[in-house]
């Protein structure tokens, strides 16, 4: 979330900008803009999951509305349940946006930012990574030994040969993965946030007790990839120092992703089930998105995308293989002759027995980190990519430019041309936010200055490139004339006029 935030309590405007919690203290009395609920026993009406008197869950009433609450009595009786005296900062949002508005629990805010985890918008924290798909490893490459591999379930490599050597190649299990050295940092924050949670607040037994990345070996987590709803087990195996995440073709798959750099999450399994509820997510339209849901405990190969069937496990490439390059033949025609996952489902070996034609000493060497995180600013990114596109003769750089500017520069212009017509106005010292400006040009709740939300810089911050793709690349005339029929709407809109010419009201009214 931006900013990141700590607690999904709601505290609007009091916060300030970096949405304090502890700055909203100070205010004293706030208003919020919560869920009436009430509890089935008493009858006591409260914003809380829980009644204060009887302790049962209460039930949303169907009413919404802003409530005055003195958040400094809410702060100190989270406080004394946790047993802390808490002197660093906590952030919350400013408003909830689910259909209870029902808050979260002030201590969870408290102790995440103990340990400095943020939350997401289900009540979960979670760490990103690039998938990167892999099938084999060595116990070396991802900090192992063989003792601890054979407790994993490594007992043999994946020529069948007992496991007695740390550069023995082993077989992945489909499930598990190996991760990288920031997600592991963050895990252990994460799982120290998880104890913290159960000890102080729940009041029960530690769980992780982890103290080392390396304690986090053989914990299961949940993998869950954008614009889903469905978690996959996982199980840590080891780290890496590439910034991704390796994992299984079939992992990624089941997550609804093939493999090719997207980035996904993952979460420690016990903090989600934790934290997760879909009364936090948004009524929006895309609110149940990138929340899981439901969680598959176990990956059948027939249920996730066919892509990650079509890998071929074999050793070695026959002859007729290459002969049939040389026609161009379909990959049908030499279906018959290659061997990969599809031929074997049903069977034991199509979760185990892939082969591959060439190895690689280690998984650590080479690029660790991907050039689209490395690279500063998008044009860095597009510059990178056209000087690529000229170097390599199967790609048309003239093409690739059209469709840049088509699919990316064209319908974020006009996206950005629609908002700053469509944008709100906002007030830089309360933020209160305005349909129209006020005829006063000034806040009237505080009497701050009223800005644009939306600003010239952004409606044009792709035009220029834009222009200039089209002038250094043979594109379309359509595309080009479409580029600048947008710059003479962008011209007419933000055009500085000659004070000499300019046309007021009284000038046109003759006055």
């Amino acid at each position: 979330m931006k900013p990141p935030i700590h607690a999904l309590f709601p505290i609007g405007n009091a916060g300030g900008d970096r949405r304090l919690i502890t700055e909203a203290i100070k205010k004293g009395v706030i208003s919020m803009e919560v869920g009436i609920r009430k509890c089935p026993v008493c009858g006591e009406k409260t914003i809380s999951p829980f009644c204060p008197k009887c302790g049962v869950s209460t039930e949303f009433t169907g009413v919404v509305s802003v409530r005055k609450i003195n958040l400094a009595d809410f702060f100190t009786r989270a406080e004394e349940h946790l047993g802390l005296n808490v002197n660093w900062d906590v952030k919350g949002v400013k408003k909830m946006m689910s259909s209870e508005r029902m808050p979260e629990r002030l201590e969870k805010g408290i102790l995440r930012a103990k340990h400095e985890v943020f939350v997401f918008k289900d009540g979960t924290a979670r760490f990103d990574m690039t998938d990167i798909a892999i099938t084999h490893f060595r116990p070396r490459e991802i900090g192992l030994t063989v003792e601890k591999a054979k407790e994993l379930g490594y007992t043999r490599d994946y020529l069948g040969n007992e496991l007695i050597s740390e550069e023995q190649l082993c077989e992945l299990k489909v499930q598990d993965i190996i991760i990288s050295q920031k997600a592991a940092e963050y895990l252990v924050k994460i799982a120290n946030y998880v104890d913290d949670l159960l000890e102080r607040f729940y009041k029960m037994k530690r769980f992780y007790n982890i103290h080392r990345k390396e304690d986090l070996i053989g914990h299961l987590v949940i993998g869950l990839a954008p614009h889903t709803s469905a978690g996959i087990l996982g199980r840590i195996i080891g780290f890496t120092d590439a910034n991704v995440g390796f994992a299984h073709p079939f992992f990624h798959a089941a997550k609804r992703r093939n493999c090719d750099g997207d980035e996904d999450s993952i979460m420690l399994l016990l903090e989600g089930l934790l934290d997760f509820s879909r009364k936090f997510l948004p009524s929006t339209r895309g609110g149940l998105m990138d929340a899981p849901l439901v969680l598959t405990t176990r990956i059948t190969p027939t249920e996730i995308d066919k892509e990650a069937l079509h890998v071929d496990v074999m050793e070695r490439y026959p002859l007729e293989f290459y002969e049939k390059t040389l026609e161009f033949a379909k990959p049908d025609d030499v279906a018959s002759i290659m061997d990969f996952v599809k031929k074997r489902i049903g069977t034991p070996r199509q979760y185990e027995g892939f082969k591959f034609t060439h190895d690689t000493r280690d998984i650590n060497q080479g690029v660790l980190t991907s050039a689209y995180k490395l690279l500063g600013s998008m044009y860095d990114k597009l510059e990178s990519q056209l000087s690529l596109a000229k170097k390599i003769r199967a790609v048309d750089e003239h093409d690739m430019a059209a469709r840049i500017i088509t699919h990316h520069f064209i319908p974020d212009i006009m996206g950005n041309l629609k908002k700053f017509g469509t944008q709100s106005f906002r007030c830089t010292r309360c933020n209160a936010k305005f349909r129209r400006v006020p005829l006063s040009n000034t806040c009237p709740f505080c009497g701050g200055n009223v800005i644009l939300t939306v600003h010239e810089g952004s409606v044009k911050k792709y035009l220029d490139k834009a222009l200039s793709l089209v002038e250094e690349y043979d594109v379309p005339l359509y595309v080009k004339q479409r580029v600048l029929a947008l710059k003479e709407s962008i011209d007419s809109l933000f055009q500085q006029e000659d004070e000499k010419n300019k046309i007021t009201l009284e000038s046109f009214l003759g006055v």
